[in-house]
């Protein structure tokens, strides 16, 4: 199911940085979340397993069920919506796992996701919005008059904006430091900067829903690119500095002036 991937110079450089112990692996067949059966295979390559399990009282009583599944006690990795680079810190050493889903892409973003991964990694933060927004998941629950799935995209993407607001600095070395890492940042960032712009816009034209157009704003955090309003405010020190309880009540605040 896994074998360990080679890395490149420059992303050997970055795993040395910022999670020397990290293993980056290469999965046989994509996932969204992988099954227990499988994960345990990561038993025969780690030193150690550590399955995390989160309250039930955390999830609203309509959470998608396979939120429900990741909270339990079943040794699970990621969530839909992860992307083709997910890691774990449920394994001794921790893992980085690249999807077979990403090959075709270009070598550079590839290894950018890679080196993005063993940044957050050495942050040592939560692996997932649920570890994230904790027992305050309910209270953005509250706060977002959604579906069930429109709510856990918005909270996915919350996280991936606070996860931005600490690695866009180092990132933001990478085109000196590590130049061809660097032009894969600066490259993604350009792709989606026009789509940004127009938020606003594309959600008042109804071209774009809420939660689609968190996710994409959120996802531009990472690339320092300028925001509109409402979203605007999450890329601040203040939403890196207070994290959940910023987010819930940007989310109250927001709702409010729709």
């Amino acid at each position: 199911m896994f074998s360990e991937r080679d890395l490149p110079d420059d992303v050997a450089a970055v795993r040395d940085a910022h999670a020397p112990d990290a293993l980056v692996l290469s999965a046989a067949s994509d996932f969204e979340t992988l099954p227990p059966e499988q994960a345990e295979d990561l038993g025969l390559l780690v030193d150690a397993l550590d399955p995390a399990t989160h309250p039930a009282a955390w999830l609203p009583e309509d959470a998608p069920q396979l939120l429900a599944r990741y909270a339990g006690n079943e040794f699970t990795i990621g969530l839909p919506g992860d992307g083709s680079v997910v890691w774990t810190r449920q394994t001794d050493p921790p893992t980085v796992i690249v999807k077979p889903r990403v090959e075709g892409s270009p070598e550079s973003f590839i290894d950018f996701l890679v080196a993005e991964a063993l940044v957050e990694v050495g942050l040592d933060v939560p692996e997932s919005f649920l570890g994230f927004f904790g027992e305050r998941y309910r209270d953005l629950d509250d706060a977002l008059p959604l579906s069930p799935n429109a709510t856990y995209q918005v909270a996915a993407a919350l996280y991936d904006g606070w996860i931005g607001c600490h690695t866009r600095e180092p990132f933001s070395d990478w085109p000196d430091e590590h130049p061809r890492l660097g032009d894969a940042w600066v490259d993604a960032g350009e792709r989606i900067e026009g789509r940004v712009a127009d938020l606003p816009g594309a959600v008042a034209r109804e071209e774009t829903d809420f939660a689609d157009a968190t996710e994409l704003a959120c996802a531009a955090i990472k690339h320092d690119l300028d925001l509109p309003a409402p979203f605007a405010a999450l890329a601040t020190v203040a939403y890196r500095s207070h994290g959940p309880e910023y987010a819930v009540t940007w989310a109250e605040k927001t709702f409010e002036k729709l």
